[in-house]
């Protein structure tokens, strides 16, 4: 019987999803080791980007003589914290590699077909047919020292933003989607106007999720934010950044005793300054971000192409004279990129728009 290759590649990128966002500079790679044509082990990234998922795959005391392992990105060939995973493969007596991208890491880029084919291993590239853009948010960082930014919205069927009634927009299933969509980056950035209007925690509550925590990025250079809002209530197990031009010394003390930290910024009006914040957030260790505010602070955006991809929830209701929006939509209006995804969720509908 033939080997279908790409079901076992699948499979690894199935697995390198789990810690997608939550391995910090390293790439979430997933591995799959196959022998006599059935999956033996597999492993993923650690959480903060080690043990590499090789190492993790090769773990156990199985039997890994004359495998064949499935990766997601080719192996690491450099000595760094910990050996070459291209060493930790030769050592368990794996017989062939096949992986789908070459890193941009100048350590490791390209070498590892070399490294192995020095060893007798035979390695084979093959490309992925369904996570092309899986490493886009990696490279990102790597080539251009930028977080990899993704945004979400929500809007009624005839584009409004807002509802004067009622706090939602959409249906607890969509809300539901959100939170898993959150679990992939490991920052989410809003603006004060938006969670002191919401009072919004913008985390993570799914079950078995629960451990996923973003750290909050709040945009408020006038340091409007409230001090009585539940998420300056919830015990300190997430990083919260404010971004500010404030001297309001008084309310600063009082957050920073809440465990709030502040970077200073004295302009954010064009896109310079935007790119010069997101540089600095990069630098702080903010690598996959998504947007959740307003119309208007991810009109900005937008307008800049700061987005990457842009998540939009559709409800299945209008909202007519109860709507309301506090910034023009054309910038989404004008998207004529958006792939429906195939989801259920009763009623409402969730597409994606690559910007970038």
């Amino acid at each position: 019987m033939k080997i279908n290759h790409n079901n076992f590649l699948n499979l690894a990128f199935n697995l390198a999803k789990i810690n997608l966002g939550k391995t910090n500079l390293n790439p979430s790679v997933g591995c799959v080791v196959v022998k006599n044509d059935s999956v033996i082990s597999s492993g993923f990234t650690s959480k903060n980007g080690r043990p590499h998922a090789e190492a993790n795959a090769l773990s156990s005391k199985k039997n890994f003589k004359d495998s064949e392992i499935y990766i997601t990105m080719e192996p690491c060939t450099h000595y760094g914290l910990t050996p070459p995973c291209t060493n930790i493969i030769k050592k368990k007596g794996v017989r062939k590699v096949f992986y789908s991208f070459n890193d941009v890491d100048k350590r490791t880029a390209k070498k590892a077909q070399y490294v192995l084919k020095k060893k007798n291993i035979n390695t084979h590239k093959k490309k992925s047919i369904n996570f092309n853009d899986f490493y886009n948010s990696y490279f990102i960082n790597k080539n251009y020292y930028l977080p990899f930014i993704d945004a979400k919205i929500a809007l009624s069927k005839d584009y409004y933003s807002i509802n004067k009634k009622k706090k939602w927009i959409t249906n607890h299933h969509s809300r539901n989607r959100v939170h898993l969509i959150r679990s992939n980056y490991d920052s989410i950035i809003s603006t004060s106007k938006s969670i002191n209007k919401d009072n919004s925690l913008l985390n993570c509550r799914l079950n078995g999720f629960d451990n996923n925590k973003p750290d909050l990025i709040i945009i408020d250079l006038k340091l409007d934010i409230k001090t009585n809002l539940n998420l300056f209530n919830l015990p300190k197990q997430r990083k919260i950044l404010i971004v500010t031009s404030s001297i309001q010394n008084k309310k600063m003390s009082y957050l920073k005793k809440r465990g709030v930290k502040f970077i200073k910024l004295k302009f954010l009006k064009n896109k310079n300054d935007f790119i010069h914040l997101f540089k600095t957030l990069k630098k702080k260790g903010h690598n996959r971000i998504l947007v959740e505010s307003g119309l208007k602070f991810l009109n900005k955006l937008l307008k800049y192409k700061l987005i990457f991809n842009l998540y939009l929830f559709k409800s299945f209701d209008k909202l007519g004279k109860e709507g309301l929006n506090n910034a023009p939509v054309n910038f989404i209006k004008r998207l004529k990129i958006f792939k429906k995804i195939k989801v259920n969720l009763n009623g409402d509908e969730l597409y994606k728009a690559k910007i970038i």
